[in-house]
């Protein structure tokens, strides 16, 4: 039976549409000194942090631009960097630059002509590049370069059985001399170019941050069976074995079948492929941090990014299809699924990264998802995270016929550019992550790895009891064998840290709560604080300062002081109150795990009715909503007594942002 979840006809949903080109609050000016992006000098790697040359800490939040979105016009480009700036975003990733079915990529501008080659970066496509990292660097956003990620390699580019290979030619691209000669060449004529906006070649620009050598391509996760690519890494495989003094046996080898054997000569391939391509990035003088593979299926991979400059992974959450998935909250899984999957990807000496995460539309919880990442990024003392994905497309919205989230016929459910239940939490997130709202975890723990588990595990996913409940309590990572990074305790894989609820997890630093028995969690910091999850099913929600009573069910309230000063001692506050949303008219089945109508413009988002309680000194603020074009479009009654602030939500000019300010004049 279907079930319409939204529409304009409800009462209790509201539209709330972002325009393409701007953003309905402006916070860039939290982080003015940090632009122009670069002034920092080039970023570096000292332990287990990202530091500019001239010792500045770095940590990003930002989003992935996918495919065309790299591509927009010199009109559209100026444009989208200034609303990014306005979110807080400092840095977004040039991701699959190289597809070949995006119109345009970096290979062709525009579709007809046939390509026999990839072998020339199309002029036009490279101007527009150009312009869009130009202009997102005059805002103070940095730039982190994919190489490899979708490129289909063709008939001219000398590279056999290219009809056959899959995309980025996974994994053979990780040891066919020929694909490596390719890659080289493609990283010279990037690296190389001179950007005419800049004035700089890409690999003498500060702004241009990192570097991903693959996506998602390695040879532990992905299997080696086309030919001829087989039988010559049988040949190589036969000499490693001689010359380690392995009985390669007189039978075709098949590398599918992960002996511990097998797994570690993978691993010797793997390898030499990282240092092969770093050291070729650095005798082009590239300067910035270098990573592999991002995302690791097991610790074989990940004991092959010893090899890289930092460890980069990708949490996902209900990975939708086009119409079906599970639909399930994050927040009420007993061993929270992030935490979990970041840190068994994380290498203690190494920096921590997160080049793409997302709880992708249409989950209806999806708005727990952006706090959430920023709080696990803070509490693990991460470098960064961007969202996958920003848009794939470089046109304007308005040549879409109407603003609705999936928007895109070729990339389902990624778009994330006007999604109210996440890109609009940035604001407290980029807070969070880049102005330290949330403090890094007092204690460190290291998870000792085996031989065993890193080359002789055939299950790539093997269970690590040690992980839970001390990936959420404590900063938390792997200890390779021969490895003996710093740690205040050390655990065997199969241990469990003692102490823990059986209903509740809270950081050892105090900031960071979760109970999944009332599938809730919360952030409380001076300047910074939030609760998240069925809040409606609660009496109340009691922070250090802040008291929430909500009616909606399912709901994210986040407030943050936009100065320098606590919440409780600052003039300036914005409130950001947000929960379900979804294009009108949508329609799904009755467990909204299957989408039977994508609906239409506009946007909605579910009302958040609640009473605030806030603790503060200042007397004479002033709580008004804000629309989604920044307009002050109603005052919210309020009244203080006893050094406390109360005021509804959702009743009277029901909104998603609200501004709380001593208005000058006003008392």
């Amino acid at each position: 039976m279907a079930k319409t979840r939204t529409g304009p006809q409800d009462t209790a949903w509201v539209p709330y549409e972002y325009p393409w080109d701007d953003a309905p609050l402006d916070l860039s000016f939290l982080y003015e000194k940090e632009a122009p992006a670069g002034q920092h000098g080039f970023l570096t790697v000292q332990g287990d942090r990202f530091v500019f040359q001239d010792g500045t800490r770095a940590r990003f939040w930002g989003t992935c631009f996918n495919s065309a979105a790299n591509f927009p016009t010199h009109e559209h480009a100026e444009k989208v960097a200034r609303r990014l700036a306005k979110f807080g975003i400092n840095m977004f990733r040039t991701h699959q630059l190289d597809s070949e079915w995006a119109t345009p990529n970096i290979f062709q501008f525009t579709k007809g002509r046939l390509p026999h080659d990839t072998l020339i970066l199309d002029p036009e496509s490279l101007d527009r590049l150009d312009y869009i990292i130009y202009c997102l660097k005059q805002r103070g956003i940095y730039v982190y370069v994919d190489l490899l990620c979708y490129r289909r390699f063709k008939a001219g580019d000398g590279v056999d059985a290219v009809d056959h290979l899959p995309k980025a030619a996974k994994p053979y691209s990780n040891f066919d001399p020929r694909m490596i000669e390719l890659q080289k060449k493609y990283a010279y004529d990037l690296f190389t170019h001179v950007n005419p906006y800049t004035r700089l070649a890409y690999r003498d620009d500060p702004a241009i941050a990192l570097v991903g050598l693959a996506n998602e391509n390695d040879l532990m996760s992905q299997n080696v069976t086309l030919e001829p690519y087989r039988s010559r890494l049988e040949e190589r495989y036969r000499r490693w074995a001689e010359a380690n003094g392995v009985e390669a046996g007189p039978d075709r080898v098949d590398f599918t079948d992960r002996t511990a054997v097998i797994t570690r000569f993978l691993h010797h391939v793997q390898g030499e492929f990282y240092r092969e391509m770093i050291a070729y990035l650095r005798a082009l003088g590239v300067k910035v941090p270098v990573t592999g593979n991002n995302m690791t299926y097991g610790f074989a991979v990940l004991s092959c990014l010893r090899n890289v400059d930092f460890t980069d992974c990708h949490p996902y959450w209900d990975m939708w299809s086009d119409i079906e998935g599970h639909n399930k909250m994050m927040l009420a899984e007993k061993q929270h699924p992030w935490p979990n999957h970041v840190c068994r990807q994380h290498l203690l000496d190494q920096p921590l990264f997160m080049s793409e995460w997302d709880s992708t539309w249409p989950n209806e919880w999806r708005a727990e998802s952006p706090l959430t990442l920023a709080a696990i990024a803070c509490l693990q003392d991460a470098c960064g995270a961007l969202i996958h994905t920003y848009r794939y497309r470089c046109t304007p919205v308005d040549c879409m016929g109407g603003v609705i989230m999936d928007g895109v016929g070729y990339r389902v459910n990624f778009d994330t550019f006007n999604d109210p239940a996440k890109f609009g939490l940035f604001y407290h997130a980029a807070l969070m992550v880049r102005r330290g709202d949330v403090a890094p975890a007092v204690k460190t723990i290291g998870v000792r790895l085996t031989e065993q588990m890193v080359f002789g595990e055939r299950d790539r996913w093997r269970p690590v009891p040690a992980m839970w409940p001390a990936a959420e309590m404590h900063r938390l990572g792997m200890i390779l064998p021969g490895q003996e990074p710093k740690a205040d305790v050390v655990l065997a894989a199969d241990e469990t840290l003692e102490g823990a609820s059986e209903t509740a997890v809270l950081s050892d630093t105090g900031e960071i709560g979760r109970t999944w028995s009332q599938k809730m969690g919360w952030i409380d910091t001076p300047r910074t604080k939030a609760a998240y999850g069925l809040l409606g099913e609660q009496e109340c929600v009691q922070l250090n300062g802040l008291r929430l009573e909500v009616k909606t069910s399912f709901a994210v309230i986040a407030i943050s002081s936009l100065t320098d000063e606590p919440i409780e001692r600052s003039d300036n506050l914005l409130l950001t109150a947000v929960g379900r949303a979804d294009n009108s008219g949508a329609q799904y089945n009755e467990t909204h795990t299957r989408r039977l109508e994508i609906g239409h413009a506009p946007i909605v988002i579910e009302r958040v009715d609640a009473t605030v309680k806030l603790t503060t000194t200042q007397p004479h603020l002033t709580v008004r909503a804000i629309d989604p074009e920044g307009f002050h479009y109603g005052t919210i009654p309020s009244k203080y007594e006893q050094g406390m602030l109360t005021f509804e939500l959702g009743q009277i000019f029901p909104s998603m942002y609200y501004l709380i300010q001593r208005i000058s004049g006003v008392s």
